[in-house]
């Protein structure tokens, strides 16, 4: 149990069917699961750490979500949206859980944290405890161009070492880390092509609803996203690094007052987003999530 499982779900779209891969850790037989989602560019190896560290509570489950990493791709590129993400995770959640009324926690980073929002604030929704990690209802317009510039340039490299040059580089708000958790942090997201060149491990294609975005379109997402806010009932923690570009302390105040009212920890001398590689991030995760909150 030590280690991670490998697994797929099937899921669909408008465009037709998917696979969904995720890693399981833990009892497999554990009725208590936690649900671990990743961040636009990131994968599910984000939280082999995390996992490990949990697994002896829950069985932690970390999906790729789709078009990432070991996942299928989409047919029409049109569908790389939060809807479509929210219900691959309800087909995930219902093979993964034993018992309905049992629901699941859920820990998720910047993209992984809105489908976290947007799935808990529905009608009998599963998600029993949320964690929100440097994400909320408010998306900096300047945040989102820069982030959607990054993910749609075909970047290839010729051996592994400048690829991870440029990951690291490219990462640096994720804060200080050790050369070895930068080397971890760029293999999850590097795959070598059989030509030999080392590329991004996801499809360009996810580049293609962030420059549909205009500025009508961006304030109905971010009244949506304030509805689906007030709208959660469950325990929430939310986690701020202290240098974010993306939730602004501003708006994680607010949110301090509104919806589930959660308590906010900001990290200090990182930006979007904390790893939570670090026993010191993990503690409070773990202290949310298995300590009563």
């Amino acid at each position: 149990m030590g280690e991670a499982r490998l697994k797929s779900v099937q899921c669909s779209s408008l465009a037709g069917l998917h696979r969904m891969a995720y890693k399981e850790w833990g009892d497999p037989a554990n009725p208590k699961v936690l649900v671990c989602v990743h961040g636009v560019t990131r994968v599910a190896d984000d939280f082999d750490a995390l996992a490990r560290a949990l697994c002896d509570e829950y069985r932690v489950v970390c999906p790729d979500v789709v078009g990432r990493g070991r996942s299928g791709r989409l047919r029409d590129p049109a569908y790389y949206t939060v809807p479509q993400y929210v219900a691959d995770m309800v087909t995930l959640i219902a093979r993964v859980t034993q018992d309905d009324s049992l629901g699941v926690h859920w820990f998720g980073t910047s993209m992984g944290g809105l489908i976290g929002m947007m799935l808990a604030s529905l009608d009998d929704s599963p998600v029993r405890k949320l964690v929100l990690n440097d994400i909320g209802p408010v998306l900096d317009q300047g945040a989102l161009a820069r982030i959607g510039e990054y993910i749609g340039q075909d970047i290839r490299f010729p051996d592994f070492e400048t690829g991870a040059a440029y990951v690291k580089a490219v990462s640096m708000s994720f804060g200080p880390h050790s050369e070895e958790e930068w080397r971890k942090l760029a293999s999850d997201v590097l795959r070598q092509e059989p030509g030999g060149q080392w590329v991004r491990h996801y499809d360009l294609g996810l580049a293609q609803p962030f420059q549909a975005i205009t500025p009508e379109r961006a304030a109905g997402d971010e009244a949506q996203l304030w509805s689906a806010w007030d709208a959660i009932r469950c325990p929430a923690l939310l986690v701020r690094g202290e240098q974010s570009d993306l939730l602004s302390r501003e708006t994680a105040l607010e949110m301090c007052t509104r919806g589930p009212k959660p308590r906010l920890v900001e990290i200090p001398g990182v930006g979007h987003a904390p790893t939570f590689l670090r026993q010191d991030q993990i503690a409070i995760a773990r202290e949310f999530l298995v300590g009563g909150a």
